[in-house]
């Protein structure tokens, strides 16, 4: 791991020779993974640019997973992980924290070293930050270095986070009571069911944070999306040309994605998966993966596992002990959780399913088994949608995998809504009437509807048009490739020889 030393003058001789920019993710695999993507993007994409990859450490997190993502396999030429001196944030944070609460606190506490970080580094020519790092705007503006935020949710999310301050203001009690949808200018309106949990609760603190991140976002000399044109066009084009969002005024908006995993490190636990999907046949697992802090309750996870049984599908489920108070609940510790799942398994699960299905105890490998030939184009993931699988999902060799989206926290119900009413790539499980959990019938039918039926095969063939025109939005001339090629050129014109 990288450390930052007294003597740097190795490294600004070497980074003063290229363009120097610096990617600030906040702590969470969820947010490290998509700009760590972006900044190896960066350095393959244009020789040219120096990358130093900022990481905050704090005892509030999993750096054991972190650096296993970040550290087991080589960086490629021009990207540097740098470590922000570690913080201790025990006695700050309380349990009763939610998820932005918690990573505002230890983003704050750590940006208290950022400004001699980057003095130290020789002064990157700019800085990429997520979009709860936005105390970096004020140090940043202090050392003369243009700012960028990095947007990893969708870009409807985007437009209601730059709508927010406008929604606050108009909008008295809770926007969750509002009787119909909520209009964004020139987007597609949102149900206040689906809004994001950041903003159901107007009085908790999170909501604070969370209106205080969004409110910076026009101090922005740029906003990076992973998305790309194709996919998102509505609301790109508000954003761009819509009078509200021209009035802000909204910083210049570059579709960049998608951006996912391009290779990832072996765990034991991923070498027993991929023995088990040798002996399967070609196109027949079904891939349960409920995103990287993604928990369900003890009454919903009896309910899957016995629609799991009742399917006849085969399966790999990635498996976490519930909690039944918060969906998000392994956001900060994922991969360490050591507990037997027949601790919390319905009795007697593991043996009417084994032979037909896996049960993984920690995290595994996505990409490496959705490339597998068992969970080819007729398996399907079923998923937290949280925008970073959305984007690994689209871009899979050339497999075209069905989804069954499973939201459970942040934003998730806004992408689910997208993905299974907009653009109808995905289909969802519901709750029945005055249910707080999807039964096991419903979980059984729609898992077979999508794996056997006739309209899983429609869906599939709108995943490839989907997963197609990814591919080509990042290929050389894409649209995502020229939106890079935009932000690469700025930043050659505005850097100073």
């Amino acid at each position: 791991m990288a450390e930052l030393e007294a003597d740097h003058d190795h490294q600004h001789q070497t980074t003063k020779l290229k363009k120097h920019v610096a990617v600030l993710p906040s702590p969470g695999m969820g947010h490290i993974i998509p700009l760590f993507e972006l900044a190896k993007r960066l350095v393959v994409f244009n020789h040219d640019i120096h990358v130093s990859f900022l990481v905050i450490n704090t005892d509030g997190d999993n750096s054991a997973a972190r650096d296993q993502y970040l550290y087991s396999t080589p960086l490629p030429p021009g990207l540097d992980a740098v470590d922000i001196p570690p913080v201790n944030v025990s006695d700050i944070l309380r349990d009763d924290m939610l998820i932005v609460t918690r990573i505002s606190v230890m983003v704050e506490e750590s940006l208290k070293s950022l400004k001699s970080v980057l003095i130290e580094l020789g002064k990157p020519e700019a800085l990429v930050i997520d979009l709860f790092c936005t105390g970096a705007f004020e140090i940043c503006s202090e050392l003369s270095i243009p700012v960028y935020s990095f947007s990893t949710p969708s870009t409807a999310f985007l437009t209601l986070s730059l709508y927010l301050p406008t929604l606050d203001r108009e909008v008295e009690g809770e926007f969750v009571d509002i009787p119909e949808p909520i209009s964004i200018p020139g987007c597609s309106p949102i149900r206040p069911d689906d809004l994001l949990d950041q903003v159901r609760d107007r009085k908790n603190e999170q909501y604070k944070w969370f209106f205080l991140h969004m409110s910076r976002l026009p101090l922005a000399s740029g906003i990076l999306v992973n998305t790309w044109e194709e996919f998102e066009p509505v609301p790109l084009k508000a954003i761009r040309e819509h009078s509200f969002f021209l009035q802000l005024p909204t910083p210049p908006v570059y579709p960049v994605g998608p951006l996912i995993m391009q290779d990832e490190s072996l765990s034991s636990s991923d070498e027993e998966c991929l023995t088990w999907l040798d002996n399967q046949p070609a196109d027949s697992v079904l891939f349960i993966a409920l995103g990287r802090g993604g928990t369900l309750t003890t009454e919903q996870l009896l309910e899957m596992a016995w629609g799991l049984e009742m399917s006849q599908q085969k399966f790999i489920w990635v498996l976490r002990k519930p909690d039944d108070a918060d969906a998000s609940s392994t956001f900060f510790n994922v991969g360490s959780d050591v507990n037997d799942p027949n601790s919390y398994l319905p009795e007697g699960f593991l043996e009417k399913t084994q032979g037909v299905g896996l049960v993984v105890k920690s995290w595994t490998t996505q990409v490496t088994i959705l490339r597998h030939p068992s969970t080819g184009d007729r398996s399907e993931p079923m998923k937290e949608h949280k925008w970073v699988f959305v984007s690994l999902w689209l871009e899979l060799d050339d497999r075209e995998h069905n989804s069954i989206a499973w939201p459970l926290y942040a934003e998730q119900k806004m992408n689910a809504a997208m993905l299974t009413e907009e653009i109808e790539v995905a289909m969802k499980p519901v709750k029945g009437p005055g249910e707080t959990v999807v039964r096991r019938e419903e979980i059984s039918r729609v898992v077979r509807l999508l794996m056997e039926s006739e309209e899983g095969e429609i869906i599939r063939s709108r995943v490839k048009k989907l997963r197609d025109s990814a591919s080509r939005a990042v290929d050389n001339g894409g649209s995502s490739y020229n939106s890079l090629s935009c932000l690469v050129e700025k930043w050659e014109n505005e850097i100073k020889p």
